[in-house]
């Protein structure tokens, strides 16, 4: 059985190993590929109407 240390006089190493095990997965799925489904209400960058530029 291993000794308790409590986590504030842990490694570095020994830290990162906890924080990692506690870290969730997403298994398999890339969150930056995922698209909301509320869109509608979502901030557009784009002009709504842009400025035509016409040439005289």
């Amino acid at each position: 059985m291993e000794k308790f240390v409590e986590y504030d006089k842990l490694s570095k190493k020994e830290k990162k190993k906890l924080d990692s095990a506690k870290r969730r997965d997403w298994q398999g799925l890339n969150p930056v590929t995922r698209v909301a489904d509320d869109t509608k209400k979502a901030y557009k960058r784009k002009p709504k109407h842009p400025l035509k530029l016409t040439d005289e």
